[in-house]
């Protein structure tokens, strides 16, 4: 509410720039400093999704790349970061501005964001190469920001579910102690008169080793309206394959299926290994996932996919009723970003949930907890319950 309390001249200038040139006499005039501002919003507002103007400014991206980078230059230097990147996205939707980013010169200019990766791995198979490096630099920076935020909390997070998975009925610290379980064990052991209970066995936490302890399968729809799920997927499957108590393989699929395991030590790798776009074929993925499972019992397979599905339906629905019934704890996420609620087959996840596999959307900041969850063997449908309402309890306060 602030800009609509703001004094006369400065309400007066915030709206002439959002309103543009016709409100300059009803609003007044630019500054020197506010002009170039303007301009930054003319080249991009100021014109329609097809490219033709929509008032009358005249400015304009046109069709260069240089004139493109200078805009992207000008932008970053007018506006915060974060309003930097909503014009970029839609100065992609407006302008068609995947054929700029082909361009060495454009590429330096941007300012590197998941959604830009997504673009810039889109093209990356008719991308010329003498810009090919100036896209793997600026998804290398996106990657290695996002490992940053992610790496040390996730390592944590399922290596101490790890750790807490395993049950001893000899634990040798208090610490070591699961009270919860010890409780549950001994509630026919309950003293009225002294309103306690007296345990007659201990739960505790075992220590395990540090050998592997789960296999994590994760198959990723590389379709075109997962692209910022692909790339957060693509740094957290690095991430769980740098620990030694997981064994983590990748594929990613549209209507083919194509196995990265090997290129997990770099997700930047395994990010150029995909090819976002075309149609989606969920039942092979599953299918070539199942040959990669050897340990039903101690296996996650995490399933990232809209669940539009071109292939087999029925057949892709018993795929996921074998692997549950073989003890693989299955898990199906519709989205792993931060866009909000995302476009999904209502049919195919209402069949999922049915076989007791729920399927939802799950942010970055969340797929640690989701993950230590699997690993302890919970209920995911619980966990998700749990989830909203803790978002639920957040909104109204």
């Amino acid at each position: 509410m602030d800009e609509f309390e703001a004094p006369g001249p400065e309400r007066a200038r915030r709206w002439r720039l959002v309103l543009g040139e016709p409100a300059a006499e009803a609003c007044g005039g630019l500054g020197a400093a506010d002009t170039g501002m303007d301009g930054a919003l003319a080249a991009l507002y100021d014109r329609g999704s097809d490219g033709a103007r929509d008032g009358s400014r005249q400015g304009g991206l046109g069709g260069s790349a240089p004139r493109v980078a200078r805009w992207l230059g000008d932008v970053r230097s007018y506006f915060p970061s974060s309003v930097v990147r909503v014009m970029q996205a839609d100065a992609v939707d407006r302008l068609g501005l995947e054929r700029m980013l082909l361009e060495p010169e454009m590429l330096e200019a941007v300012e590197p964001d998941v959604h830009m990766v997504g673009t810039l791995l889109s093209l990356s198979r008719v991308m010329p190469e003498q810009a090919r490096e100036s896209a793997r630099a600026v998804v290398r920076s996106v990657v290695e920001d996002l490992e940053r935020r992610v790496a040390q909390h996730t390592r944590s997070v399922v290596q101490g579910a790890l750790d807490r998975s395993a049950r001893t009925h000899r634990p040798r610290r208090g610490a070591d102690i699961d009270w919860n379980r010890t409780i549950r064990a001994n509630l026919k052991n309950y003293l009225p008169e002294r309103r306690t209970v007296v345990p007659e066995r201990l739960v505790g936490y075992g220590r395990r080793s540090r050998g592997v302890e789960r296999d994590v399968v994760l198959a990723i729809d590389q379709s075109g309206s997962m692209a910022a799920s692909v790339v957060y997927a693509g740094v957290f499957g690095a991430v769980l394959a740098s620990m030694r108590t997981l064994s983590t393989s990748m594929v990613v699929f549209d209507t083919s299926v194509v196995d990265l395991t090997d290129r997990l030590s770099d997700p930047v790798e395994v990010l150029f290994g995909t090819t976002l776009g075309g149609g989606t074929d969920i039942n092979r993925a599953i299918a070539y996932c199942q040959e990669l499972i050897t340990r039903p019992s101690h296996s996650i397979f995490v399933l990232i996919s809209d669940l539009y599905e071109g292939g087999v339906r029925e057949e892709m629905l018993r795929r996921v009723a074998a692997m549950t019934a073989a003890g693989v704890q299955v898990v199906v996420l519709l989205a792993l970003s931060d866009e909000g609620a995302p476009s999904y087959d209502r049919q195919n996840a209402a069949a999922l949930a049915a076989l007791g596999v729920p399927a939802f959307a799950c942010t970055p900041d969340r797929f640690p907890e989701l993950m230590a969850a699997a690993v302890q063997g919970r209920s995911l449908t619980a966990w998700v319950e749990q989830e909203q309402a803790a978002e639920a309890s957040t909104a109204q306060t």
